[in-house]
């Protein structure tokens, strides 16, 4: 019986890490081949029957859907690198900020994607970390804007905590700045370290505040 409880835990702790990447890949899978089928399917209703029969064979339609959404990802990027995207893109932005409720949902993911892509004031790193859900425990966050006491003009930081490993869902915290621990972690190194469940990280870490000598 202990040999087979030791196969057994051997068997999942082997089988979990191919799963939970199965799952990852399914989902972009299915992400990008139903934003290019449409257009594939489009094409295979127009073209003449030995083309239309490959066109409609499903595992080549994800295949071809696939590669037609990174082409077109691909020239999007390329294209926002020049005046003439950068204006095609401003266009656009200010057709979306004057339809309610998709204004307020776009505005709010692009700030927050240009934030990650910043620096935080006072100091900070984006990687911290903060006393969670307990003083005698710390959790990994990414600090996305520093605000202010209207009272006491203390300092407090805005603080997303991430969960384990799906880092799309999580919290959000306001801790006074003074309990806010930056790392030197960059936010590849903090997104690895969530999603592995903490398996894959540096080999250090800033964990305690650091101590200021006494005076005198």
């Amino acid at each position: 019986m202990m040999k087979m409880r030791r196969y057994i835990l051997a068997g999942l702790l082997t089988i979990i890490p191919l799963w939970i990447t199965w799952l990852v890949l399914r989902f972009l899978f299915t992400l990008l081949t139903r934003a290019g089928a449409p257009v594939i399917e489009w094409v295979a209703a127009r073209c003449p029957e030995p083309l239309k029969a490959i066109l409609e064979n499903p595992l080549f339609t994800s295949l071809l859907a696939i590669l037609l959404v990174i082409a077109v990802l691909y020239g999007i990027g390329r294209l926002t690198t020049v005046v003439v995207g950068r204006r095609i893109l401003g266009f656009f932005e200010a057709v979306l900020a004057r339809i309610p409720i998709v204004n307020v949902i776009y505005g709010a993911v692009k700030k927050l994607v240009t934030v990650l892509q910043e620096k935080p004031g006072s100091g900070l790193q984006r990687v911290v970390l903060i006393d969670f859900p307990s003083p005698e425990m710390k959790t990994v966050g990414l600090v996305t804007r520093v605000l202010t006491d209207t009272n006491t003009g203390r300092e407090l930081a805005a603080v997303y905590v991430p969960t384990t490993p799906n880092p799309t869902s999580g919290y959000l915290e306001i801790v006074p700045l003074e309990r806010v621990t930056s790392t030197d972690w960059t936010l590849d190194e903090a997104m690895a370290f969530i999603m592995s469940g903490g398996a894959v990280a540096p080999d250090s870490m800033n964990y305690d505040h650091p101590t200021t000598p006494d005076k005198g």
